[in-house]
């Protein structure tokens, strides 16, 4: 849990009801996204940033069909993502202040909480993901480096400070919904190691 939201301070828990499903749907998309391109996979062989192949149709993506017919592509994507967290987890701890730091699979315990309620509630649904997640979404039906790096781009350029845990955000950003996609665009330029954006958590607003 946030450090502010342990001490008695309901920041965190106000800002994760003020957010609009739209807003949640954001950091979700960039987060499937992104673990969808951090697979190591195999033919072609993605980032590599993790080593799973949960997605890819000739290895995971087939055994979820067939295991889970109905939700096959939203399980192998949330696989995908957890070990994108637990990639992002190890990193965060190399970090000064990880437990007063944003990252793109961390945002403190209650919006990672409602994150996962979203994921689950779009799995019962039967949503596709391509349609939920819209301008969100950078998972292709083929991997290509140069295509994903030109979706990050669509995000806008992130100004950031190469620090030896990652990538600090130069500006901290007011939200979530507004961090994470400069936490994503920071992902450029692509590396053969998980460059760990992050940024500090926003200061509360006055009352």
């Amino acid at each position: 849990m946030c450090l502010r939201a342990a001490s008695g301070c309901l920041w965190c828990t106000e800002a994760v009801a003020a957010m609009q499903a739209e807003q949640l749907d954001t950091i979700l998309g960039l987060q499937l996204s992104v673990a969808w391109a951090g697979e190591k996979a195999a033919d072609p062989e993605r980032l590599s940033w993790w080593n799973t192949d949960l997605t890819d149709e000739a290895a995971g993506g087939d055994f979820f069909k067939r295991l889970l017919p109905k939700t096959a592509e939203w399980a192998g994507l949330e696989l995908a993502r957890e070990a994108a967290i637990r990639t992002d987890r190890v990193a965060r701890g190399a970090l000064p202040h990880p437990h007063l730091t944003w990252t793109l699979f961390h945002f403190g315990f209650d919006l990672d909480e409602a994150l996962r309620d979203r994921l689950e509630h779009h799995k019962r649904h039967g949503h596709e993901p391509s349609a939920v997640f819209a301008s969100a979404w950078g998972v292709a039906d083929t991997w290509d480096r140069d295509g994903f790096a030109a979706f990050l781009k669509t995000l806008g350029a992130a100004k950031v400070t190469e620090t030896p845990a990652g990538r600090k955000l130069a500006a901290r950003a007011s939200d979530a919904a507004t961090a994470v996609r400069s936490l994503a665009a920071a992902l450029l330029p692509l590396s053969d190691k998980y460059p760990l954006p992050h940024t500090d958590v926003p200061e509360p607003a006055e009352t």
